[in-house]
């Protein structure tokens, strides 16, 4: 009897980390990838994702291979290809700063890990004086309204994470015209009057790293289900077109497209559905990793073999993938990457060189890695990549 090959393909929970539903202008439709949810296979140029740009494909994967320039250990202070800038005219010498930070939101265990990760940053540089932080709930006119706010209380710098790309645009122009040095991290703006832009590689490079593995761990002519959590988030449509182009060359097919909402028992469902549908499944890849064990569990209840899966670097999967050996791999969005902006600050502000655009380095835990990683601990929604195990106090403030 001929055993039949598949992959689930899951754009999971989303650690939500830079992700917008706000599209550029010129690609306002989200394809929200090539196959149906009734099936079919990514086979042609007309089936890629609007989201997929080659260039920037092509430089994301690149990156990965890249050597960062900066301090052994540390990645948040490292940088890839970087094209410094002078920043003398930004320079405040004598301490004493108060840093202002308008936040997108903390609505979700990402932003929780790096918002607590960013506040002990602070702690750690006595010239900050004061740390003032606007938190806009998700909501753009409510981060339009913080910026405006913020950009009249005599911050020395101020850090914007944007909840939306082109509607947030306008507000950090109006703050840089304000001759305070702005610092943008984890989500862009169509600007680049900011000091710096801060961000891990990015999501062709997430997306890929979890396509590729499937590629060389299931057989060809396997099936592929991508479950997906939502359409035209910019973040996740990135790795969806990544892992697209990776699976039309693979010769694997996909039997579907579905979204989850980001919700553990619907993930669950639509994962048991297809198990009862296709009788084998031997692959999931995931976009983000917050569902990953429910994933997990609809093999389990359905007493069949997990198949290799891509998740995160969330612990409860992590420690899963420990204690059941699991055949898996997980792409990051490191939580690090919230130290950064406060470093990037202090630099500015004391006149040195930062990168215009500062890539951090984006890891990814192998099986022969995720036990370094695996915390018994720390909470379940706890982000490994956090940067924050040599910081004072670790690990109370993150529990």
């Amino acid at each position: 009897m001929t055993r039949k090959w598949a992959i689930v393909v899951v754009a999971g929970a989303l650690a939500l980390a830079g992700c917008s539903s706000d599209l550029p202008d010129d690609k306002a439709a989200p394809s929200g990838g090539s196959a149906s949810s009734s099936g079919g296979s990514p086979s042609s140029d007309a089936s890629k994702s609007k989201f997929f740009d080659q260039a920037e494909y092509d430089r994301q994967l690149a990156f990965r291979n890249a050597t960062p320039e900066g301090p052994d250990g540390k990645p948040w202070e490292q940088m890839l290809q970087p094209e410094m800038v002078d920043t003398a005219k930004f320079a405040k010498p004598g301490g004493n700063y108060t840093l202002c930070f308008s936040n997108a939101s903390v609505d979700n265990p990402w932003r929780q890990v790096g918002y607590k990760t960013m506040q002990q940053e602070v702690k750690l540089h006595p010239e900050i004086t004061k740390f003032t932080v606007l938190d806009a709930e998700a909501k753009d006119d409510k981060q339009i309204s913080d910026i405006q706010s913020l950009s009249g209380q005599n911050c020395s710098a101020i850090i914007i994470s944007p909840n939306t790309t082109a509607t947030l645009t306008p507000a950090v122009e109006q703050a840089c015209k304000t001759g305070v040095p702005v610092i943008v991290f984890d989500r862009g703006v169509n600007t680049d009057c900011q000091a710096t832009f801060i961000h891990p590689i990015g999501g062709f490079a997430f997306g890929a790293d979890g396509a590729e593995f499937l590629k060389e761990k299931v057989k060809p002519g396997g099936k592929v289900l991508a479950l997906r959590i939502l359409p035209g988030v910019d973040v996740l449509e990135q790795r969806w077109a990544a892992a697209n182009e990776i699976f039309a060359g693979s010769g694997l097919k996909v039997v579907g497209v579905e979204f989850t909402d980001g919700d553990a028992a619907k993930t669950k469902g639509i994962v048991t559905d297809y198990i009862q549908r296709e009788g084998q499944i031997d692959g999931v890849w995931m976009d983000a990793g917050a569902t990953a064990v429910a994933a997990v569990e609809a093999f389990q209840d359905a007493g069949v073999d997990v198949p290799a899966i891509v998740g995160e670097d969330q612990q409860d999967f992590l420690r899963l993938w420990a204690d059941e050996g699991l055949t898996a791999v997980a792409p990051t969005y490191p939580t690090y990457q919230w130290r950064t902006p406060i470093i990037a600050a202090l630099k500015v502000l004391k006149g040195e060189q930062v990168p215009k655009e500062w890539v951090l380095p984006q890891p990814r835990i192998t099986g022969d890695k995720v036990k370094e990683y695996v915390k018994q601990d720390m909470p379940p929604l706890h982000y490994a990549m956090c940067g924050c195990e040599d910081m004072p106090g670790y690990p109370g403030p993150w529990k």
